[in-house]
This record gives C-alpha cells, structure tokens and sequence, in this order.
C-alpha cells in the first residue's frame, strides 16, 4: 500500500568500522558493529518511530514529528556514549573507543511504499551525514521551527550548505554531543589560551581575512556558496568547516580527501578524517593534501583581541 504523508527522516552512521575490521578481523568487527547498530535502533519504536532499514554500519529510520526524531538521535548519541564507556573500562581496542555517530533530520513529504520511503526529505537526510561533524546531529531548518526554545538553544546555524546531487543549498543547524571535541582534547590536551580567542585571521596566497563572531561558520571549500572558495580539484565543495564549540574555535573535516593541520611551523602533521580538533596559536590547514605537499594550504592564526591592544601609558611619578 503506497501512502503519503508529512515524516521526519533520520539517517544515522557509524564511522570507524574500518578501522575495526582492521584490528579485530572480518568476524569479530562485523559482531560488535551488528550489536552496536541494533543497540541505536533499539531506541527507535519506543521513541514513537519506525525502523526502515539498517545499512551496513548505518540505519534509516522514520518518525511522525521532527522532536521525537531528535530525542531519538540524542539518545542514539547516549547509546554510543554508554557503550564506548564499557569499552574504555573492559580494555577494548583502539577501533572500538574510536567509533563516532552522525546523524541527519529532514522533514517533508514521504511516499511510504514496500516499507521503504521516499521522497526529498529522504534525499536531504541522507546527504547531511556527508556534512556532519564527529557525534553530531545536523537538521534542516523545517526541523529546526518545530522545535521548542529550549531545545533549539543547542543548535547553531551553519548557513546555507549545497548538498551533493542537489540544485538548491540547504539551511542547516547543528546539535553536537557531549564527545565531538573528544578529538582535540586527546590529541593536544588543553592547549587553550589562557583568555578566550575572539577571533581568527586565514590566509590562502595573498589573501588574507579576519573572520569573529558574526562571520561563524566559516566554510572552506569548491563551492561557490562557502565562506572561503578554494577552486581545487582536491577539495571538495564543503570541505571543512571552522566554527565556535566550547570557548574555541573548532576545525572540523568534511571531505573525501581529508583536512591536515600544521600547529607552528614545523609541527606534527595531524590528520581529519571526519574528525575534529581545536585551533590555537599559529599553523597551517592542507586541504585535501598535507601542508607542503603541494596542496592548496591556508595559514591560520587565532587571534585575542585584547592582547593586540597597546598598554596604556603608565602614571606619571
């Protein structure tokens, strides 16, 4: 029976099951991803929704109202929590401790047809998971209007993002969750200023712009519609996104290629795969290519505003 009618979406995936399969082996990754899958999807019925399908290391699910489908995705992102808590606690592998989720919303109007779905909210929720950060949930803005004030002060708006194989860009905001940052924060520890960044100059050639608060997120990437277009065959349309989380500014990979980041000059080279870390200080961003590997390379400096100020002279004696 073939029905129309007004759903949210939810796509919801898995990142780093490769690296399971790697450490663990084709048996025992394809076991703890199953469970881990099933466990997401546990919480979709009682949460008033319906499981479509499961993917691989992803599922698509359908709700009848955008807030049940995001309490859905928040305790997705609580399941996932819990069970790479047991993991850290029981010894588990690198692969394991390392698992991320990324979620999409959309609403609109659905062909619901053989138990599966279809339509353009489909497409859209599909294609945001392309867009999201580590344990992040990004919605549409027809999401974003049903949900009460409250809920909504969680999100940030990222603008307007053109999604792959579709005309139109998309306004979305982001949700994140409570391990998104957990990349910056293993990797470099707290490396913060002691007073809190206001600001961050990027410079590509002889390019060179400021970008603070009413400029974020700054989206760098083929696009014509991103912050920064850096027209390169090894960058993808949004390739990278840096935006304000947790009094710093946050550099998060969105590409195929991948993001690199030099902190200083000669620095250790780290590498984004979908992944996220902390600017600070001085250094530079390789997009889609190592800085020094010939790669299109912007420089970064993060700046405080307070220390750029001149003292004041002193009191006379």
């Amino acid at each position: 029976m073939t029905q129309i009618a007004e759903r949210t979406i939810l796509f919801a995936d898995l990142r780093g099951s490769t690296a399971l399969f790697e450490q663990l082996g084709n048996a025992e990754a394809t076991s703890v991803v199953t469970h881990t899958i099933a466990a997401l999807a546990a919480v979709i019925a009682p949460g008033q929704g319906k499981l479509v399908k499961t993917l691989g290391d992803g599922l698509m699910a359908v709700f009848t109202d955008p807030p049940s489908a995001l309490r859905a995705a928040d305790q997705m992102h609580e399941v996932l929590d819990r069970l790479v808590s047991r993991g850290h606690e029981r010894g588990a592998s690198a692969g394991l401790r390392g698992l991320k989720l990324q979620i999409g919303l959309a609403c609109g109007e659905v062909v619901e047809m053989g138990g599966d779905c279809f339509g353009d909210a489909v497409n859209v929720a599909a294609r945001l998971i392309d867009h999201a950060g580590d344990n992040e949930t990004l919605l549409t803005a027809e999401v974003a209007a049903t949900l009460p004030a409250a809920v909504l002060a969680r999100a940030r708006a990222l603008d307007r993002v053109q999604l792959r194989g579709r005309a139109e860009p998309v306004q979305v905001h982001a949700m994140s969750h409570g391990r998104r940052s957990d990349l910056a924060a293993t990797q470099f520890g707290d490396m913060g200023p002691a007073s809190e960044p206001e600001g961050i100059r990027l410079g590509w050639g002889e390019q060179q712009r400021i970008f603070a608060g009413p400029h974020l997120p700054i989206v760098l990437g083929r696009s014509p519609q991103a912050s920064w277009c850096i027209d390169d065959s090894r960058v993808s349309r949004s390739h990278a996104r840096i935006d304000w989380h947790g009094g710093g500014f946050q550099l998060t990979d969105l590409s195929y290629n991948g993001t690199y980041v030099r902190f200083g000059r000669d620095g250790e080279i780290v590498s984004l795969r979908r992944g996220s870390c902390t600017l600070h200080g001085r250094g530079s961003i390789g997009l889609g290519a190592a800085p020094g590997d010939g790669g299109p390379t912007l420089d970064f400096e993060v700046l405080i505003f307070m220390d750029t100020l001149p003292s004041p002279p002193a009191a006379p004696r």
